[in-house]
């Protein structure tokens, strides 16, 4: 299976939250081919609204969607995972690849209830996805390749940015990347809190700290410097920054940060555990 996918059959199954912003980017991007592409809400009045809109068929039929699939995209909730994977298992086959962005939900969990050697990715993309600029880690089931692999990271390239990691990391990278526009909201919202404290205009000031926030990430991408590093080029001594880092300091922003992931990741684990 290679990852030109003019001529590939595509279901998505689950049009909703993350699987209406991955499937309006491929269609965009004209990755996919309407013609060759089809989606599957729960609602019938929401499938007849989507396909007007997308200009491809959508059902509430999970199976037939995914009986002629190439590739199957699994974005439904993760509590109806395993309802979804029993209605398809019939109409699936060891041709295919089942893309999996449901949290928490394991390639084995997928391929126990297959019940056959189906190529299985699973995807932990982010929020920002819907603007391009997402993150996403891969991770590979029993019976996928690297090929496989590689079909999973073309497609989540066209919302961001992907990387590939051990299915054992991935509860770690649900705390991070997945959780982590929460925590990065936060700290934009209380710097432009303080923008407002020390006399500025409030959409002036949510504007500084945004597009702040987006250079310094962008410094990191772009120099693959340590942030340790680029700190140290703000902050001249005896100047107004130090001052400001000693302030965080003394309110353990540091520590909260790495709690906070710590615990989603933990919460991660739990819900994968059942």
């Amino acid at each position: 299976m290679s990852s030109d996918f003019s001529k590939k059959r595509v279901a998505v199954l689950g049009a909703g939250k993350m699987g209406g912003i991955l499937l309006n980017a491929l269609l965009e991007k004209q990755l996919f081919s309407s013609r060759t592409t089809v989606a599957t809400v729960q609602h019938e009045e929401k499938a007849r609204t989507l396909s007007k809109k997308l200009g491809i068929p959508v059902t509430t039929d999970n199976r037939a969607a995914a009986r002629k699939a190439d590739i199957i995209l699994v974005c439904v909730k993760p509590q109806i995972v395993d309802q979804v994977i029993e209605q398809i298992r019939p109409s699936v086959t060891e041709n295919q690849i089942i893309i999996s962005v449901a949290a928490s939900v394991s390639t084995s969990r997928i391929e126990r209830t297959l019940k056959r050697a189906v190529p299985v990715v699973r995807a932990m993309p982010n929020t920002p996805s819907v603007v391009g600029c997402g993150m996403t880690a891969l991770c590979k089931g029993k019976f996928a390749t690297a090929q496989h692999l590689e079909i999973a990271s073309a497609l989540f390239d066209v919302v961001g940015r992907t990387v590939v990691v051990d299915e054992k990391l991935m509860d770690a990278v649900t705390g991070l990347s997945a959780s982590g526009p929460a925590y990065i909201y936060i700290i934009l919202e209380s710097l432009a809190e303080a923008g407002v404290k020390v006399g500025l205009p409030r959409d002036v000031a949510t504007l500084l700290a945004a597009q702040t926030v987006l250079g310094a990430a962008t410094m990191v991408l772009e120099t693959g410097e340590h942030p340790a590093q680029l700190k140290d080029t703000v902050t001249t001594p005896a100047g107004c920054t130090i001052d400001g880092i000693l302030e965080l300091e003394e309110g353990k922003l540091r520590v909260t940060l790495i709690k906070a992931v710590v615990k989603a990741a933990q919460r991660a684990k739990e819900l994968a555990n059942g």
